[in-house]
């Protein structure tokens, strides 16, 4: 039997307001958060997966929970506690990092999360890899413990460990600076995926540039290798380490696995319909890839092209198959 993959999170609702939402009483509404649409995505690829959250005991948890387990999802070992689901809403067109999105999540069941109330053996059985992101240990220190004690039982049964390095700068508001809650974090972690700016903010190493404005695609990648460099260098465990470039017309990647680099082709961007999930496709992609035993090369290829087809999907989670996705990639 293949073992799982668990993921770790919130499970969040998604409001997509705009004007005309408004006045024809159709507020568009999502079921998501960054780990789910992991998990979702990798349930659509036939990757064993299961998800770990927090809910409150009521009929709409019920509901959510319903519809997540139809997606192939394992949800046996999800919590039922405390009073609320989280909410964020974000303007359509926008994306999480924009000035636009609003965070509803304060005292959530999964923002009351403590140490000691998890089992971990349970959570963890029959899993052979943890995932988890930076927005948890962002939302308060509590959960930030939660996340180094997941990591710690992961780390003691020979899970692979991987993190998302998604930087939400509205929710870092504990007094607690990121990269002290962070590199403790990353000290186990086999798979780290992010970007050269999401590892300026959350730990403290440079970019080397503002923005992607009048870059060059060489000084790009210049920046992504030394930023990596730094990463390897700092956190030695981390064998699989994966940086995404979206600029305004274009989407590629870079993956360095035992110091060897690979540098996805670069794919265009049209017709979009939805940023929100993208990232949490890509890093779905490098998970399928290496419980996959897929070659690094392939594996970038299909994270980066299943990171491209989610423009094109409307809600948090990507629907695409995995033939979708190898269609998608360059010849």
């Amino acid at each position: 039997m293949q073992k799982k993959v668990c993921c770790f999170g919130e499970l969040l609702f998604r409001m997509s307001p705009s004007y005309s939402a408004f006045k024809d009483h159709s507020l568009p509404f999502f079921i998501g958060g960054a780990e789910l649409n992991v998990a979702n995505a990798l349930a659509k690829w036939e990757v064993p997966v299961t998800y770990y959250s927090a809910l409150p005991n009521n009929s709409l948890s019920e509901l959510v929970l319903k519809s997540v387990s139809e997606n192939g999802i394992d949800i046996s070992t999800v919590s039922i506690k405390g009073n609320r689901i989280g909410i964020y809403y974000l303007p359509v067109g926008s994306e999480l990092k924009n000035a636009g999105v609003i965070y509803d999540r304060a005292g959530s069941s999964f923002s009351e999360l403590k140490t000691g109330e998890l089992d971990w053996d349970l959570i963890l059985k029959d899993c052979e890899w943890f995932h988890f992101s930076a927005i948890s240990p962002a939302i308060n220190k509590n959960l930030a413990d939660v996340c180094l004690e997941g990591i710690k039982a992961a780390k003691k049964k020979g899970l692979h460990i991987s993190v998302d390095l998604n930087y939400r700068a509205k929710l870092w508001q504990y007094g607690i600076a990121p990269p002290e809650i962070m590199k403790d974090l990353l000290t186990e972690c086999d798979v780290i995926m992010g970007n050269i700016w999401s590892v300026e903010s959350l730990l403290g190493i440079p970019a080397g540039i503002e923005s992607s404005k009048g870059e060059t695609d060489q000084s790009l990648l210049s920046a992504a290798q030394h930023s990596i460099n730094n990463l390897k260098h700092q956190y030695p465990s981390a064998k699989t380490i994966a940086f995404t470039f979206r600029l305004d017309n274009t989407y590629w990647s870079v993956l360095n696995h035992e110091d060897q680099e690979y540098v996805s082709k670069q794919y265009q961007i049209f017709d979009v319909v939805d940023k929100v999930g993208t990232g949490d496709c890509f890093m779905a992609g490098i998970i399928f890839g290496i419980t996959n035993q897929l070659d690094p090369k392939k594996t970038i290829e299909f994270a980066t092209a299943a990171a491209v087809g989610k423009h094109r999907e409307a809600g948090d989670h990507t629907s695409q198959s995995k033939n979708d996705v190898y269609s998608k990639i360059l010849s």
